[in-house]
């Protein structure tokens, strides 16, 4: 997830374990989500200790190769994440881990995907990234949805995490068509209760002036389609969302109301808001990097001041289960 000018699937979702003293999810804060992401939520609820009410989600991206190590890592190293996205599908195919995953045989892929839903983690595929920019290259939306539903259904993940970073058609104001056409195929192809789909857009697409409004303007239109959004606050500027307040009320002049709450009283669900961060400075060069002692502190914050969507992180091993069970520890602790 990292962006070809200023990027994240760089998302990623964190999970907890050991058996809580649950108590029923409250309905109400569910509000907007599809079947399947609310029942990730109650499962993710009956595991966490101390916390009954959670419905956090943890999502991590991973691209990297990783020495002796063939798909997924070890559910022992992602322990905190409920969700875990490989890196790239592409619409020239697999690349990175995705690649990796449909290396494996069909049997190694059904014991990876038993040893993840035992410990609660759903396996997705992210797709595009920054090296594959559909819209100004002309592939058409409807094709490249069946195209990806078709390798999600055939390689048995649970999902995909649509991470377009096509900022060219954005600033031409041709991306929101494309991608609201591509949505409503892809969820077509791949039921809500079903499989998860999720977006995972800069923050700065959702300002309210752009050219063709942006991601207000796809929420809008098919964001009941999306289970929600792995916001890459990150690779915008050295100084942008670097403190608490820059990330959760008030963004800078030079990227106006793209601050987390900023976007909700825009109109998008908050708790379908999830917060991007890089793993480390390296991990986002453009900057946005925040310690994950600070980064809990406004984790911290928001979940007092109502939100409960979530953190992705970009990307594994540099985040992994030390990382975010920092990211955790003043809000819902591991």
């Amino acid at each position: 997830m990292f962006f070809s000018t200023l990027v994240a699937l760089s998302s990623l979702v964190f999970y907890g374990f050991g058996l809580a003293h649950a108590t029923p999810v409250n309905s109400t804060r569910l509000e907007g989500l599809s079947d399947q992401a609310r029942d990730i939520l109650a499962v993710h609820n009956l595991l966490l200790v101390r916390c009954p009410l959670l419905r956090s989600l943890l999502f991590i991206v991973t691209r990297q190769f990783v020495s002796g190590e063939m798909g997924p890592p070890p559910v022992a190293d992602v322990k905190g994440f409920n969700v875990f996205a490989m890196s790239f599908l592409l619409t020239r195919g697999a690349f990175d881990k995705a690649a990796e995953w449909t290396q494996l045989t069909a049997a190694q892929r059904a014991s990876i995907k038993s040893e993840y839903a035992a410990a609660g983690i759903t396996l997705v595929v992210s797709a595009f990234g920054s090296t594959d920019t559909p819209t100004s290259a002309g592939a058409d939306p409807i094709a490249t949805a069946n195209q990806f539903a078709a390798w999600v259904i055939e390689f048995g993940v649970d999902g995909i995490d649509v991470d377009y970073e096509d900022f060219d058609a954005f600033n031409a104001g041709t991306a929101e068509a494309w991608l609201i056409s591509f949505t409503t195929q892809l969820r077509k192809m791949l039921p809500q209760g079903k499989f998860l789909l999720t977006h995972a857009p800069v923050a700065p697409w959702f300002r309210p002036n752009m050219p063709s409004g942006g991601y207000l303007a796809i929420h809008k239109s098919v964001g009941s389609m999306i289970d929600w959004y792995n916001i890459q606050f990150y690779n915008q500027g050295t100084a942008e969302y670097t403190t608490c307040a820059g990330l959760l009320t008030a963004s800078s002049s030079a990227l106006p109301e793209s601050a987390l709450f900023q976007i909700a009283a825009n109109g998008v669900t908050l708790n379908k808001l999830v917060i991007g961060k890089p793993a480390t400075a390296a991990d986002a060069p453009s900057g946005g990097f925040i310690a994950p002692t600070a980064l809990a502190t406004c984790v911290e914050q928001a979940k007092n001041k109502g939100w409960s969507a979530g953190v992705m992180v970009w990307e594994y091993p540099d985040a992994a289960a030390t990382w975010i069970a920092e990211v955790r520890a003043d809000s819902w602790p591991v």
